[in-house]
Protein backbone atom coordinates (compact mmCIF):
# COMPACT_ATOMS: atom_id res chain seq x y z
CA UNK A 1 0.00 0.00 0.00
CA UNK A 2 2.74 2.30 0.89
CA UNK A 3 4.23 1.64 -2.48
CA UNK A 4 0.99 2.60 -4.19
CA UNK A 5 0.80 5.81 -2.23
CA UNK A 6 4.40 6.64 -3.15
CA UNK A 7 3.67 5.99 -6.80
CA UNK A 8 0.55 8.13 -6.60
CA UNK A 9 2.52 10.99 -5.04
CA UNK A 10 5.16 10.62 -7.69
CA UNK A 11 2.48 10.67 -10.39
CA UNK A 12 0.87 13.82 -8.91
CA UNK A 13 4.27 15.49 -8.79
CA UNK A 14 4.91 14.52 -12.38
CA UNK A 15 1.46 15.83 -13.45
CA UNK A 16 2.06 19.11 -11.59
CA UNK A 17 5.43 19.54 -13.27
CA UNK A 18 3.80 18.73 -16.64
CA UNK A 19 1.04 21.23 -16.02
CA UNK A 20 3.60 23.80 -14.97
CA UNK A 21 5.70 23.12 -18.01
CA UNK A 22 2.69 23.22 -20.30
CA UNK A 23 1.60 26.54 -18.76
CA UNK A 24 4.99 28.07 -19.36
CA UNK A 25 5.03 26.85 -22.95
CA UNK A 26 1.47 28.03 -23.46
CA UNK A 27 2.33 31.49 -22.18
CA UNK A 28 5.31 31.55 -24.51
CA UNK A 29 3.15 30.44 -27.38
CA UNK A 30 0.46 32.98 -26.47
CA UNK A 31 2.98 35.79 -26.22
CA UNK A 32 4.49 34.69 -29.51
CA UNK A 33 1.06 34.68 -31.10
CA UNK A 34 0.39 38.17 -29.75
CA UNK A 35 3.69 39.38 -31.18
CA UNK A 36 2.92 37.67 -34.46
CA UNK A 37 -0.51 39.30 -34.62
CA UNK A 38 1.01 42.70 -33.79
CA UNK A 39 3.58 42.25 -36.52
CA UNK A 40 0.87 41.06 -38.88
CA UNK A 41 -1.25 44.14 -38.10
CA UNK A 42 1.82 46.35 -38.62
CA UNK A 43 2.60 44.56 -41.89
CA UNK A 44 -1.00 44.96 -43.00
CA UNK A 45 -0.87 48.65 -42.15
CA UNK A 46 2.39 48.99 -44.09
CA UNK A 47 0.90 47.07 -46.99
CA UNK A 48 -2.14 49.34 -46.91
CA UNK A 49 0.11 52.42 -46.99
CA UNK A 50 2.17 50.81 -49.77
CA UNK A 51 -1.00 50.00 -51.67
CA UNK A 52 -2.13 53.61 -51.35
CA UNK A 53 1.30 54.84 -52.47
CA UNK A 54 1.24 52.43 -55.38
CA UNK A 55 -2.19 53.79 -56.31
CA UNK A 56 -0.83 57.33 -56.29
CA UNK A 57 2.21 56.17 -58.27
CA UNK A 58 -0.05 54.37 -60.72
CA UNK A 59 -2.08 57.56 -61.18
CA UNK A 60 1.09 59.60 -61.64
CA UNK A 61 2.40 57.08 -64.15
CA UNK A 62 -0.93 57.24 -65.98
CA UNK A 63 -0.69 61.05 -66.09
CA UNK A 64 2.94 60.82 -67.21
CA UNK A 65 1.96 58.34 -69.89
CA UNK A 66 -0.76 60.74 -71.09
CA UNK A 67 1.71 63.62 -71.07
CA UNK A 68 4.24 61.55 -73.00
CA UNK A 69 1.56 60.67 -75.52
CA UNK A 70 0.73 64.37 -75.95
CA UNK A 71 4.46 65.18 -76.19
CA UNK A 72 4.90 62.42 -78.75
CA UNK A 73 2.04 63.86 -80.80
CA UNK A 74 3.52 67.36 -80.52
CA UNK A 75 6.96 66.08 -81.55
CA UNK A 76 5.37 64.30 -84.50
CA UNK A 77 3.66 67.56 -85.54
CA UNK A 78 6.93 69.45 -85.03
CA UNK A 79 8.77 66.86 -87.12
CA UNK A 80 6.20 67.28 -89.89
CA UNK A 81 6.53 71.08 -89.70
CA UNK A 82 10.32 70.84 -89.81
CA UNK A 83 10.08 68.56 -92.82
CA UNK A 84 7.86 71.11 -94.57
CA UNK A 85 10.23 73.91 -93.52
CA UNK A 86 13.19 71.90 -94.80
CA UNK A 87 11.48 71.44 -98.15
CA UNK A 88 10.64 75.15 -98.31
CA UNK A 89 14.24 76.07 -97.45
CA UNK A 90 15.48 73.69 -100.12
CA UNK A 91 13.18 75.35 -102.67
CA UNK A 92 14.31 78.78 -101.45
CA UNK A 93 17.96 77.73 -101.72
CA UNK A 94 17.37 76.55 -105.28
CA UNK A 95 15.61 79.82 -106.13
CA UNK A 96 18.45 81.84 -104.58
CA UNK A 97 20.98 79.80 -106.53
CA UNK A 98 19.12 80.55 -109.75
CA UNK A 99 18.84 84.23 -108.74
CA UNK A 100 22.57 84.32 -107.92
CA UNK A 101 23.41 82.86 -111.31
CA UNK A 102 21.12 85.36 -113.02
CA UNK A 103 22.68 88.24 -111.05
CA UNK A 104 26.16 86.97 -111.94
CA UNK A 105 25.19 86.89 -115.61
CA UNK A 106 23.64 90.35 -115.30
CA UNK A 107 26.75 91.65 -113.54
CA UNK A 108 28.96 90.23 -116.29
CA UNK A 109 26.70 91.77 -118.95
CA UNK A 110 26.77 95.14 -117.17
CA UNK A 111 30.56 94.96 -116.86
CA UNK A 112 30.86 94.25 -120.57
CA UNK A 113 28.38 97.03 -121.33
CA UNK A 114 30.20 99.44 -119.04
CA UNK A 115 33.57 98.58 -120.56
CA UNK A 116 32.17 98.99 -124.08
CA UNK A 117 30.52 102.28 -123.13
CA UNK A 118 33.78 103.51 -121.58
CA UNK A 119 35.75 102.51 -124.65
CA UNK A 120 33.21 104.16 -126.92
CA UNK A 121 33.21 107.31 -124.77
CA UNK A 122 37.00 107.41 -124.73
CA UNK A 123 37.13 106.85 -128.48
CA UNK A 124 34.52 109.52 -129.06
CA UNK A 125 36.40 111.99 -126.85
CA UNK A 126 39.61 111.18 -128.67
CA UNK A 127 37.99 111.66 -132.06
CA UNK A 128 36.43 114.87 -130.82
CA UNK A 129 39.85 115.98 -129.63
CA UNK A 130 41.41 115.12 -132.96
CA UNK A 131 38.68 117.03 -134.74
CA UNK A 132 39.03 119.99 -132.39
CA UNK A 133 42.77 119.97 -132.91
CA UNK A 134 42.28 120.09 -136.65
CA UNK A 135 40.00 123.07 -136.18
CA UNK A 136 42.42 124.72 -133.79
CA UNK A 137 39.91 124.74 -130.90
CA UNK A 138 41.31 122.02 -128.65
CA UNK A 139 41.70 124.38 -125.69
CA UNK A 140 38.21 125.84 -125.98
CA UNK A 141 36.41 122.53 -126.67
CA UNK A 142 38.13 120.07 -124.33
CA UNK A 143 40.63 121.58 -121.92
CA UNK A 144 38.96 124.76 -120.71
CA UNK A 145 35.61 123.07 -119.78
CA UNK A 146 37.53 120.44 -117.76
CA UNK A 147 39.86 122.76 -115.83
CA UNK A 148 37.43 123.89 -113.07
CA UNK A 149 36.45 120.27 -112.35
CA UNK A 150 40.07 119.05 -112.31
CA UNK A 151 41.21 121.90 -110.08
CA UNK A 152 38.40 121.34 -107.62
CA UNK A 153 39.05 117.57 -107.50
CA UNK A 154 42.86 117.72 -107.19
CA UNK A 155 43.48 121.04 -105.46
CA UNK A 156 40.18 121.42 -103.62
CA UNK A 157 39.94 124.96 -105.01
CA UNK A 158 36.86 126.71 -106.38
CA UNK A 159 37.26 128.53 -109.69
CA UNK A 160 36.02 132.09 -109.85
CA UNK A 161 37.72 133.20 -113.06
CA UNK A 162 38.55 131.25 -116.23
CA UNK A 163 40.33 132.90 -119.15
CA UNK A 164 41.17 131.32 -122.52
CA UNK A 165 43.72 132.52 -125.07
CA UNK A 166 45.27 135.24 -122.87
CA UNK A 167 47.43 137.57 -124.93
CA UNK A 168 49.35 140.62 -123.74
CA UNK A 169 51.90 143.01 -125.23
CA UNK A 170 54.46 144.73 -123.02
CA UNK A 171 55.53 148.36 -123.53
CA UNK A 172 58.79 147.13 -125.01
CA UNK A 173 56.86 145.35 -127.77
CA UNK A 174 57.18 141.79 -126.50
CA UNK A 175 54.00 139.72 -126.98
CA UNK A 176 53.02 136.50 -125.20
CA UNK A 177 49.94 134.28 -125.45
CA UNK A 178 48.88 131.62 -122.95
CA UNK A 179 46.30 128.90 -123.62
CA UNK A 180 44.24 129.17 -120.43
CA UNK A 181 44.34 130.61 -116.92
CA UNK A 182 42.20 129.72 -113.90
CA UNK A 183 42.08 131.94 -110.84
CA UNK A 184 41.02 130.52 -107.43
CA UNK A 185 41.08 132.18 -104.01
CA UNK A 186 44.40 130.50 -103.16
CA UNK A 187 46.28 130.03 -106.43
CA UNK A 188 46.52 130.68 -110.17
CA UNK A 189 46.59 127.71 -112.58
CA UNK A 190 48.30 128.19 -115.94
CA UNK A 191 47.59 125.78 -118.77
CA UNK A 192 49.56 124.85 -121.88
CA UNK A 193 47.88 122.48 -124.35
CA UNK A 194 49.62 120.45 -127.04
CA UNK A 195 48.18 117.95 -129.52
CA UNK A 196 51.16 115.70 -128.76
CA UNK A 197 53.07 116.32 -125.55
CA UNK A 198 56.86 115.95 -125.68
CA UNK A 199 59.70 116.53 -123.21
CA UNK A 200 60.62 119.69 -125.08
CA UNK A 201 57.11 121.03 -124.46
CA UNK A 202 57.66 120.43 -120.74
CA UNK A 203 60.89 122.41 -120.85
CA UNK A 204 59.17 125.24 -122.76
CA UNK A 205 56.41 125.35 -120.14
CA UNK A 206 58.99 125.95 -117.41
CA UNK A 207 60.02 129.06 -119.34
CA UNK A 208 56.35 130.04 -119.79
CA UNK A 209 55.89 129.91 -116.00
CA UNK A 210 58.65 132.50 -115.58
CA UNK A 211 57.33 134.61 -118.46
CA UNK A 212 53.82 134.64 -116.99
CA UNK A 213 55.05 136.57 -113.95
CA UNK A 214 56.51 139.19 -116.29
CA UNK A 215 53.42 139.55 -118.49
CA UNK A 216 50.78 139.29 -115.74
CA UNK A 217 52.30 140.77 -112.55
CA UNK A 218 48.84 141.40 -111.13
CA UNK A 219 48.79 137.73 -110.11
CA UNK A 220 52.18 137.73 -108.37
CA UNK A 221 50.54 137.32 -104.94
CA UNK A 222 49.16 133.92 -105.87
CA UNK A 223 51.19 130.68 -106.13
CA UNK A 224 51.24 129.39 -109.71
CA UNK A 225 50.35 125.78 -110.61
CA UNK A 226 51.32 124.50 -114.05
CA UNK A 227 48.88 122.25 -115.94
CA UNK A 228 49.89 120.54 -119.19
CA UNK A 229 47.19 119.04 -121.43
CA UNK A 230 47.26 116.78 -124.48
CA UNK A 231 45.17 114.25 -126.39
CA UNK A 232 47.39 111.46 -125.07
CA UNK A 233 50.62 111.31 -123.10
CA UNK A 234 53.39 108.73 -123.00
CA UNK A 235 54.54 107.38 -119.64
CA UNK A 236 58.05 108.70 -120.05
CA UNK A 237 56.79 112.22 -120.80
CA UNK A 238 54.34 112.00 -117.87
CA UNK A 239 57.18 111.02 -115.53
CA UNK A 240 59.29 113.92 -116.79
CA UNK A 241 56.42 116.39 -116.34
CA UNK A 242 55.77 115.12 -112.80
CA UNK A 243 59.47 115.60 -112.02
CA UNK A 244 59.09 119.27 -113.00
CA UNK A 245 56.01 119.50 -110.73
CA UNK A 246 53.27 119.79 -113.38
CA UNK A 247 49.79 118.32 -113.45
CA UNK A 248 49.17 116.45 -116.71
CA UNK A 249 45.78 116.04 -118.42
CA UNK A 250 44.79 113.80 -121.33
CA UNK A 251 41.59 112.57 -122.96
CA UNK A 252 39.71 110.12 -120.74
CA UNK A 253 36.22 109.11 -119.64
CA UNK A 254 35.28 112.67 -118.64
CA UNK A 255 36.74 114.72 -121.53
CA UNK A 256 40.10 115.55 -119.89
CA UNK A 257 41.30 113.61 -116.86
CA UNK A 258 44.40 113.79 -114.65
CA UNK A 259 47.08 111.28 -115.56
CA UNK A 260 49.35 111.90 -112.57
CA UNK A 261 49.67 109.48 -109.69
CA UNK A 262 46.80 109.81 -107.14
CA UNK A 263 49.22 111.03 -104.46
CA UNK A 264 51.03 113.49 -106.75
CA UNK A 265 51.19 117.04 -105.41
CA UNK A 266 51.88 119.73 -108.03
CA UNK A 267 54.57 122.35 -107.47
CA UNK A 268 53.60 125.89 -106.49
CA UNK A 269 55.76 128.27 -108.52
Amino acid sequence: MAAVIERVDSLEQTVQEFVRSVGVEFRKLYNSQLQTEAKLHLFMDEMRVFKNEMGVFKDEMSDFKDEMRVFKDEMSDFKDEMSVFKDEMSDFKDEMSVFKDEMSDFKDEMRVFKDEARREQREMNKKWGELSNKLGTLVEDLVAPSLPRVIEERLNERTYDLMVRLKRQLPDGRVKEFDALVITPECACLNSTKATLRNTDVDSFVADIAAFRTFFPEHDALPLVGILASLAVEKSVLAYAEKQGFLVLAVGDELMEVKNRPDFEPKRW
